[in-house]
């Protein structure tokens, strides 16, 4: 079933992807995570890229955490099919502190390798990248507000909200050897025009969608390239009582490893 839903939605081979998804949206699922994530490979093919969320969002350096960002233990937060995803054999994982993404497929490594060397979310942050090959993303079971490409369009369209590489934590390198990385800096709180994933009202107005289900599974397929347009139109002109990006008052927020970006445009 989740084979032939992702045909019908769109997936195919050579395909570059990014994926979001909900294991528990499938209801009972054989081989759980691993099934869902056998299927994707299978459809995609080695031709293809997959890549998805890894992010700790700061929990190994928070209150009980490890105190350090290892990309061969840290798990993420993403939720099972994402943590068993990065595990697998021939996936990579970026080196990015808090919001690291993991890739498989042919040339997979180029999306990840030079994370922790450039914004987090930026032109070439893994999702970056992927826009730039003429990527997708899909939506497995949740909706736009975990959309995590709405990012990309904020950074590469010059939102204040966001801190260019103003946050650093230790990251244990491939080398053993432990080095502060910069990550950005988080915003003091939600953004009110992309923080409900609303715009996907206006991806469906568009046609620029499309979706299967499997069972009580909900599959959205998108371009980058579509989503970018869109969303950018939205942080440009405002929605409602919401300004317009650039007078919207949200800054980067200040923590204890808040550092003066080391970030030229």
């Amino acid at each position: 079933m989740i084979l032939s839903g992702l045909r019908q939605v769109g997936v195919d081979a050579e395909m570059k992807l990014m994926v979001h998804s909900s294991l528990s949206s499938f209801g009972r699922v054989e081989g759980g995570p691993v099934t869902v994530i056998d299927a994707l490979l299978e459809v995609l093919t080695p031709a293809g890229v997959l890549l998805m969320p890894s992010f700790n969002h700061g929990a190994p350096f928070g209150e009980g955490g490890a105190g350090i960002y290892d990309p061969a233990t840290t798990p993420t937060t993403n939720g099972v099919i994402a943590d068993t995803f990065w595990r697998m054999p021939a996936v990579y994982r970026s080196l990015n502190p808090t919001h690291p993404f993991a890739a498989w497929g042919g040339g997979s490594s180029r999306f990840v390798n030079g994370h922790h060397r450039t914004l987090t979310m930026g032109e070439d942050s893994p999702l970056g990248l992927l826009l730039q090959a003429g990527g997708y993303g899909l939506l497995m079971g949740v909706g736009y507000e975990v959309n995590t490409f709405h990012h990309v369009v904020e950074v590469v369209t010059g939102a204040p909200c966001l801190g260019k590489r103003t946050e650093e934590y230790p990251v244990r390198m491939p080398d053993g050897s432990i080095a502060p990385v910069r990550t950005w800096g988080w915003r003091e709180r939600s953004c009110p025009l992309t923080g409900d994933g609303r715009y996907g009202e206006e991806m469906r107005r568009q046609g620029l969608e499309r979706t299967a289900k499997v069972g009580e599974c909900k599959f959205t397929l998108f371009r980058l390239r579509d989503c970018f347009k869109v969303v950018a139109n939205l942080l440009q002109e405002g929605r409602n009582e919401n300004p317009p990006c650039v007078r919207c008052p949200i800054r980067p927020r200040v923590v204890t490893t808040t550092v003066p970006s080391d970030w030229e445009d």
